[in-house]
């Protein structure tokens, strides 16, 4: 899951991140999604989202889905 589609995004889960000032680098941020930001259902950079610490960003990748123990 790439994180593209906002139907595959929910609060809890667990994500890698790009943060505004890591576009350029591609630098990934992990964290909880606590809001989603996006409202188009589908974005080609990403669903924007604020982690539980406070962090915006786009989501690159969905590590691991909620309450999952992979």
């Amino acid at each position: 899951m790439n994180g593209q589609n906002r139907s595959e995004i929910r609060a809890g889960l667990e994500v890698n991140i790009v943060l505004k000032q890591d576009q350029l680098t591609g630098k990934l941020t992990r964290g909880i999604v606590k809001d989603i930001l996006t409202n188009s259902p589908r974005h080609p950079h990403g669903i924007k989202v604020r982690l539980t610490n406070g962090q915006v960003g786009r989501v690159k990748q969905i590590v691991r889905p909620e309450g999952g123990d992979e």
